[in-house]
């Protein structure tokens, strides 16, 4: 593979991919876009290409969306990295790990930062994402799941961080939402054991908002879409930005930054009723 065709590097085949052909469906309605890991033949492995199409869409995101529904079709909402990619073919078309491996440091380091948009948008704060999670949620389905705001899960949900098992580190964005959600003790012990985590310990730890049976899933998520939607748009996008900033400022600095948020909202209430 030459450089100019790495691995969800711009100009490279993964990257000229289509949605449908990363394996995704993508669909707005309204306010709400749904995005779809559709591989149930491969229980929605992602690959090279997934990564990239999940970031163009964010890229292009209508303005109008406000909430961000990511699922899988089939029994599993994905049970992580393709394996072919683990071969020396690759995966037709995208390449391989071996690919990745002869890059030099700023390539590699390009390669990863561009899967990592793929998961990074998802976390705006002008939407509110929700995975919709059942069966197998391993690897960087996982990391997937962690990177939307809300997890609503089925109660046959299967929480793996498996990267360490097979030799890599989780680095599609997962480590701090982990470390944010079950504490860093918590996270060494799921992250080094590569355990299975089922619903009932997921609901508990914080790993779910809400569990419910596979048949109820769709539900579920439907009437919190439309929850979030009962607020209003800029009020919910200035408190998401202020939950986001929380965790890395003193109790001062939020403070601080609750008075800027609360000003601007002030003067946006008043303004349109002058």
């Amino acid at each position: 593979m030459t450089e100019a065709k790495a691995p969800y590097a711009r100009g490279g085949s993964a990257e000229d991919a289509s949605v449908e052909e990363a394996g995704l469906r993508f669909e707005v309605d309204g306010e709400i876009a749904t995005i779809t890991l559709a591989r149930p033949d491969k229980r929605n492995a992602q690959t090279f290409a997934t990564w990239s199409a999940l970031a163009r869409i964010g890229e292009n995101l209508p303005e109008q969306v406000r909430v961000v529904v990511v699922n899988g079709e089939g029994p599993s909402f994905s049970a992580g990295i393709d394996l072919r990619m683990f071969t020396p073919e690759g995966v037709p078309g995208q390449g391989s790990f071996g690919s990745v491996a002869r890059q030099d440091q700023a390539s590699f380091d390009t390669t990863v930062e561009r899967a990592q948009q793929g998961f990074l948008w998802l976390r705006r704060p002008e939407i509110v994402s929700i995975a919709a999670v059942q069966g197998h949620a391993i690897g960087a389905g996982f990391q997937l799941a962690l990177a939307c705001d809300l997890r609503i899960v089925a109660d046959d949900v299967k929480f793996c961080m498996k990267e360490p098992a097979l030799g890599l580190v989780p680095d599609l964005t997962g480590t701090k939402p982990l470390v944010d959600l079950v504490g860093p003790a918590k996270a060494t012990d799921l992250c080094l054991t590569a355990r299975v985590v089922g619903a009932e310990e997921a609901y508990r730890i914080g790993l779910a908002e809400q569990v419910v049976a596979p048949g109820e899933l769709a539900e579920a998520v439907q009437e919190k879409a439309a929850q979030l939607l009962s607020t209003d748009r800029d009020a919910a996008a200035a408190t998401k930005r202020l939950l986001r900033g929380a965790p890395g400022r003193t109790l001062e600095e939020q403070c601080a930054a609750e008075r800027a948020e609360q000003g601007l909202r002030i003067r946006a209430l008043f303004a349109r009723g002058e």
